[in-house]
């Protein structure tokens, strides 16, 4: 659009126009002044002539000239911040959620965009993100799924962006915010406009207080370890007109036999809205192990998911302990029990069973050396603070411990590692075919009568596709390579039971369905884990010819691996698995499983994933990669409700590695329920910027739009001699004026 105006030289300044402008003003002020204490008459053409003087001595510095320009009104850059925390999806003063509210402003917003150029961005975890208009018109929830809201780190930002610096910045928020914190003092409230330098406007989605009860939140006071008390502090609160006097707290532990272990319980005594709680709890087994915190809300709660937190603590071990029990000092016995021994990360309690209760040994009891074998303390109440058990050449019935196998089953699915050696009273010649024990090693074991217990004649281990490649054997092939010694014998055992796999088979034997007959099997049952190893000759590994070339290394690189495999090491897993942004209830979610590098080239092995659900019974989610990068695999998991899960991934025929996760429907975002529309106001208050409520968007003052002009011609109105002669005539007259009235 073309326009005509008038205005200053182009070679004066503004600051230079405007201090003319002031001088002048100042000058006709002091005449009027001076008029003013004068009792004369003839003052109107003093004035007249004076103001007129000035006007002209004005013209004459600024020299008026005639601007004909094609201007463009360009709107300031306003960048909306909106919040896209999982908070938004709590229900907002209309009942309906936050989102709508914040929806409805960014769109009010969005309409005066002849006043300014509305930039949105969607804020939670990390930098900020476009959000486009109607964004979540499909999926309402894609909006606030954000585990955060980091005000101070979208802020940040937007100040070390190269993008054009914004004018203004317009937060919508429902105020519960990551950072600043709720008790963040002024100076942290400046440092955002510090960030930006630009005034930062606040505009609050909700302000009424929901009716809620909830774990708002949870610490501990240093890491886990198994069988140690770790004390917790649980903070709960109480809002929105709730009564909330006592409230009951428990802690529980999810296991993956669908039961629950109450850890600790406690009332919770709320004063104020808040009340804080001191639990202790002893998780008994180490690895990741996920916890359930509750409360029994009052009636009237409106927000029962954050009734509950769901927490992974990964619990270390101080020591591994290790209960070993042998039916006889054999080589094979001695060798293990020295290595146990040997290793100062391992408490061992090793017992060497020399006498039945019907041995008749013709001396009194002061004569004896040997104690009795304390079978009921240790299956009862001692088994649950043992990490591993190793049953080694043990005939179970004459010792009173074929009572407590069931005892022992238990045991290694609520996670306990069991490991089964061979020798004369092991497996069938053992009598545990057909026990509760039997149910969870990782082969079958035949009880019939004409089931041959141990076959005696020497024979060559060999090992299978997947024990080349088996983490927990790599450390013993570094030092063997291929070779490994003959054994003298070995118990008779079946195939490998399902989830069970066979790391080394018998040379010549084969079980009933024509497999090679399995001598060391390794398996997952329930949340524990068993080893089956049907030979008692292990400790040539450390004496014979092949220990005398490898310095008899081998022995301990092998129970090495072993034992840590039952314990879960990294080291001796196929994957570590990671949830990219956790999980979240009713969300999709990936998972991804970080590959151990293959020991030696070969086809890739073929990945499947199965999904768990550990507290209660649920059909397992099976599901096979997405997406791979060769050094990792990523598995899109559904929708998963909240609660305890465990995901187990097998590469081919290998060992399936584990990593347990919680679902939760909010989590922190919706540990506290309530708006925080004053946080907002002092954001706006401490960086210069105005605060409104969602329905009094309209009222935010928007930047001035800039004039930018696309064509300019400028022309004097009159020589600039002109203004200088009109200055000086009527200076001359002004003061022929004043003279004629007496004033110098």
């Amino acid at each position: 659009m073309l326009s005509t105006r008038l205005g200053a030289s182009a070679d004066l300044p503004p600051w230079a126009v405007w201090l003319a402008c002031g001088l002048s003003a100042a000058s006709i002020l002091l005449l009027f002044v001076e008029l003013r204490r004068r009792e004369r008459g003839g003052g109107t053409a003093i004035a007249l002539t004076g103001i007129a003087a000035i006007a002209a001595l004005l013209a004459a510095v600024v020299r008026p000239a005639r601007i004909t320009s094609r201007d463009t009104r360009v709107g300031a850059r306003v960048v909306v911040l909106a919040d896209t925390s999982r908070s938004m999806a709590l229900a907002g003063d209309d009942r309906r959620p936050r989102r709508d509210a914040r929806d409805a402003a960014i769109e009010a917003l969005e309409k005066r965009g002849n006043q300014a150029r509305v930039v949105v961005l969607g804020f939670g975890e990390g930098a900020p993100a476009p959000l486009t208009s109607g964004a979540g018109k499909n999926d309402p929830s894609a909006t606030s799924r954000a585990p955060r809201s980091d005000l101070g780190a979208a802020l940040r930002a937007i100040g070390s962006s190269a993008d054009e610096r914004p004018a203004a910045i317009v937060v919508v928020s429902d105020g519960r915010l990551d950072d600043p914190p709720e008790d963040a003092p002024a100076a942290a409230l400046g440092a955002l406009y510090d960030a930006v330098r630009v005034p930062i406007d606040t505009v609050a989605t909700a302000r009424i207080i929901p009716p809620d009860a909830s774990v708002r939140h949870v610490s501990s006071a240093g890491a886990a370890v198994a069988h140690v008390p770790l004390p917790l502090r649980v903070d709960v609160g109480c809002a929105g007109g709730l009564s909330c006097d006592d409230i009951p707290v428990s802690a529980r532990e999810l296991r993956d036999d669908g039961t629950a272990n109450v850890l600790a319980t406690g009332t919770a005594h709320a004063k104020g809205g808040q009340a804080t709680i001191d639990l202790t709890i002893t998780l008994e087994r180490a690895g990741p192990r996920i916890v359930e915190i509750a409360i029994t809300a009052p009636d009237g709660d409106t927000i029962p998911e954050n009734d509950r937190r769901l927490l992974t603590f990964d619990v270390a071990r101080e020591r591994v302990r290790v209960l070993h029990v042998a039916g006889r000092p054999t080589n094979d016995v001695r060798a293990l029990r020295r290595w146990l021994k040997s290793d100062a990360s391992v408490d061992v309690v090793a017992f060497f069973i020399l006498r039945t209760p019907d041995d008749e040994v013709h001396a009194s009891q002061n004569d004896l050396a040997l104690i009795p074998f304390p079978v009921d303390e240790l299956f009862t109440e001692h088994l649950p603070s043992f990490d591993a058990v190793v049953l080694q050449d043990f005939d179970a019935q004459p010792y009173g411990l074929e009572k407590y196998l069931s005892n022992l089953q238990r045991y290694v699915r609520a996670g306990g590692g069991l490991v089964m050696v061979g020798g004369q009273n092991s497996f069938v010649a053992g009598g545990y075919a057909g026990t509760p024990l039997a149910d969870v090693l990782p082969v079958e074991l035949d009880g019939s009568r004409a089931a041959t217990g141990a076959d005696t004649s020497l024979f060559t281990l060999e090992w299978t596709a997947e024990g080349r490649v088996a983490p927990l054997l790599a450390p013993l092939r570094q030092i063997t390579g291929e070779d490994l010694p003959r054994m003298p014998g070995a118990n008779v055992l079946g195939d490998v039971r399902p989830g069970g796999v066979a790391l080394w088979t018998h040379g010549e034997r084969k079980t009933r369905s024509g497999a090679p007959m399995p001598v060391l099997a390794v398996g997952d049952e329930g949340d524990g884990r068993t080893v089956a190893l049907g030979i008692d000759g292990a400790w040539q590994l450390e004496f014979s010819e092949l220990a005398a070339r490898t310095a008899g290394r081998g022995y301990g690189a092998l129970w090495d691996g072993l034992l840590g495999w039952l314990m879960r090491d990294p080291r001796f897993d196929d994957a570590q698995m990671t949830l990219v942004g956790g999980c979240t209830a009713g969300l999709p979610g990936t998972l991804r499983a970080h590959l151990r590098p293959e020991p030696q080239p070969g086809p890739p092995r073929a990945a499947a994933l199965e999904v768990a659900r550990i507290d209660q019974r649920r059909t397992p989610i099976h599901a096979s990669p997405s997406s791979s990068d060769g050094a990792s695999l990523d598995f899109t998991l559904p929708p998963l409700e909240a609660g305890a899960y465990s995901a187990r991934l097998r590469l081919g025929a290998g060992t399936a590695a584990r990593y347990d996760f919680a679902c939760e429907a909010g989590g922190d975002e919706w540990a506290d329920s309530r708006p925080d529309p004053a946080r907002l106001e002092a954001i706006a208050r401490a960086s210069g910027g105005a605060f409104a409520t969602f329905d009094g968007v309209s009222a935010l003052a928007l930047p001035a739009p800039t004039v930018v002009s696309a064509e300019r011609r400028v022309s004097p109105v009159a020589p600039p001699w002109t203004w200088s002669l009109a200055a000086a005539a009527l200076l001359g007259v002004h003061w022929l004026a004043r003279r004629r009235r007496g004033l110098s």
